[in-house]
């Protein structure tokens, strides 16, 4: 299914920013990310997000609660939460060629 997060793509580079803590020792990373059939659920580093409603994240992990904010990676590199400052943000080193590729685009 294609939708505005999606793409119609079944994996994509994307900023992924847990708003409860930290993904293995950053608050935000930048890594793939893949999505269910209907881009309701996104798979990340072994983690079960689902669409949700939460107070400051977009999707919450299924066997933790913890909320966690994802969007498509800015070409300008402004990648946290808008109401966000100093978000320690790290890219996985499988996505660093195709992070440099969106930035420089």
């Amino acid at each position: 299914m294609r939708t505005q997060l999606t793409k119609g793509l079944r994996r994509r580079v994307m900023y992924v920013e847990n708003k409860n803590g930290l993904i293995d020792g950053a608050q935000g990373r930048i890594g793939w990310v893949s999505f269910s059939k209907t881009g309701q659920t996104i798979y990340y580093r072994g983690r079960t997000l689902q669409k949700g409603r939460g107070i400051s994240g977009d999707f919450f992990d299924v066997e933790s609660g913890e909320e966690y904010w994802v969007s498509g990676v800015k070409q300008r590199g402004s990648n946290a939460h808008p109401a966000e400052r100093g978000v320690s943000i790290e890219v996985d080193p499988d996505a660093l060629d195709d992070y440099r590729f969106i930035r420089s685009a």
